[in-house]
């Protein structure tokens, strides 16, 4: 097997973006700055070029950080309703359910607490729950003063009209309701949630908004996911990226998939130039601190168990060097995601090293880094991403056969899980046979979840797969065959667009939840 870019001297401590598809020259992926701004919105990116930016400017005041991937909390508002029905005689006087009067309700608002006092304490994501309410009718949700406040609203339906309903779901928020058979009083809405509210008395979902994925009866842990997937789908939508040299669309019309980019996930992208770039690592490495800094981190990294260095060491310590440099410029565009367009050609003459290594390191530090700014793929990153709470590895697929697919780029992070570094080889990268780029031993046996966004942003598809192998072929440097259980002619003929998205863990529920919330349909290889 070939071992080329490995002429380098190895250097061991213990136990590349191919393919970018579009030419470079190919107007159709091409846009002016002033025509993408009609597209998507002033607020999409930022100027391309920044007067007054410094190295100096960037590190005044600033302390070097590492962090987790930091996500803000999806904030739920419970809310209990119910009625406290009157007596009469000989006549039907009051309906299905286990909640009649206000002691009934008191006790279950306590329970309700308890179960989300579990949740919380259970939960691999940040969430928020307000004090539970109960409303009787439409008017006690005039009272409720944090209502507005709610990302969620979290319906316990044990009984009542839904005139209350309406009045909630016209206020714009995700709901998810909850109904009770065996895990507490019976509720009446356990009986006519379908026929009297999501098919208003027809034959067919009649509510905008609201279908069956939002209805749990009994399981916290059914609960338990579609919380996850609403805390991924809160921090995805509206959030910002830095794009270093713009967006891209791997050989797409760029007008038109940062059109869908907007309608969908309403990414706010700021954008620095190649110019700009260049100036700032010219600054960066006149600063013998910063110098001196990313040496030091450079060795720290490579005496790590379970690394080997098999390029230049300049190289890696260059990518410390660039990582510091996107790091702050992230801090001064107040954001967490970057990625890189043209970073098979344009940044190594700049950096004087590839950005795969660089990338690897900022996934590793809870940030999200994307080579190629392929905007086809980049929001799913984003979306996966927050929905695990983990790195995701941005890569090229090839054919399945066999029930195996190989999976492979030269940006891998290696904290996969989130917490321990997998074992890696540096190496250049592929294609250029220049730089550093990790070669990342992923776990064998490892579970993993592959979402595959199509080109026109209307479908999204699904494959579980299990890692059984880390080849070492000549492609791009990280490598996995994954196995899977549907037929190889299925994901053939169904598997869409180009780049996929691999992350650690089986979140393919979530990650369907919450695409259909933003109009995007998704298919689950089974």
């Amino acid at each position: 097997m070939s071992n080329k870019g490995n002429e380098y001297p190895g250097r061991f401590h213990g136990s590349g973006c191919s393919c970018c598809g579009g030419d470079p020259g190919n107007a159709s992926n091409e846009i002016s700055r002033r025509k993408f701004v009609q597209v998507t919105g002033t607020s999409a990116l930022g100027a391309v070029a920044l007067p007054g930016l410094s190295w100096s400017a960037l590190v005044a005041g600033q302390a070097e950080e590492k962090f987790t991937l930091q996500r803000q909390p999806i904030i739920v508002k419970p809310l209990l309703t119910y009625e406290v029905p009157t007596p009469r005689n000989q006549t039907s006087w009051r309906s299905w359910g286990g909640i009649q009067t206000e002691k009934d309700a008191g006790e279950e608002i306590a329970r309700i607490q308890g179960e989300l006092k579990a949740i919380n304490s259970k939960a691999d994501f940040p969430v928020s729950f307000l004090p539970v309410a109960g409303v009787r009718s439409t008017q006690d949700l005039n009272s409720i003063k944090d209502l507005e406040s709610a990302d969620l609203l979290l319906v316990y339906a044990a009984g009542g009209g839904m005139d209350k309903f309406d009045v909630l779901n016209k206020m714009g928020k995700d709901i998810i309701f909850f109904c009770r058979h065996k895990s507490g009083p019976v509720y009446l809405w356990y009986e006519i949630i379908s026929p009297r509210y999501l098919r208003q008395h027809t034959d067919k979902l009649a509510v905008e908004g609201i279908d069956e994925d939002d209805v749990v009866i009994d399981s916290q842990d059914e609960l338990l996911w579609r919380l996850r997937a609403l805390c991924g789908l809160k921090n995805t939508v509206n959030s910002r990226i830095l794009a270093i040299g713009g967006p891209g669309a791997w050989s797409q019309p760029l007008d038109e998939t940062m059109k869908m980019v907007q309608e969908r996930y309403k990414l706010d992208i700021q954008t620095v130039s190649y110019e700009d770039l260049g100036k700032l690592i010219t600054e960066a490495r006149s600063d013998n601190s910063m110098v001196a800094r990313a040496k030091s981190r450079a060795d720290n990294y490579l005496r790590e168990a379970g690394v080997k260095l098999e390029t230049n060491l300049k190289f890696v310590e260059n990518c410390f060097v660039l990582e510091e440099i996107l790091k702050r410029l992230m801090e001064k565009f107040s954001c967490r995601a970057v990625t890189i367009n043209n970073c098979m050609g344009t940044i190594m003459p700049l950096a004087e090293t590839s950005a795969c290594l660089t990338l690897s390191l900022l996934n590793d530090a809870g940030y999200l880094a994307f080579c190629e700014s392929d905007f086809v793929v980049v929001p799913a990153g984003i979306l996966l991403a927050h929905i695990s709470g983990k790195p995701v590895f941005l890569n090229d697929p090839t054919y399945p056969h066999d029930n195996i697919i190989t999976l492979a780029h030269c940006t891998a992070p290696r904290r996969m899980d989130g917490k321990k570094p997998e074992p890696a080889r540096i190496l250049t990268h592929f294609e250029s046979d220049y730089g550093a780029a990790p070669k990342v031993e992923m776990l064998i046996g490892q579970t993993v979840t592959n979402v595959m966004p199509d080109f026109a942003f209307s479908r999204n598809v699904g494959l579980l797969g299990i890692i059984v192998a880390n080849p070492f072929h000549d492609i791009c440097r990280s490598q996995i065959d994954i196995s899977f259980d549907c037929d190889n002619k299925t994901v053939a003929e169904q598997m869409p667009g180009f780049h996929w998205i691999t992350v650690y863990g089986d979140y393919i529920k979530e990650t369907g939840y919450s695409l259909k919330k933003m109009g995007i349909k998704f298919e689950n290889l089974v």
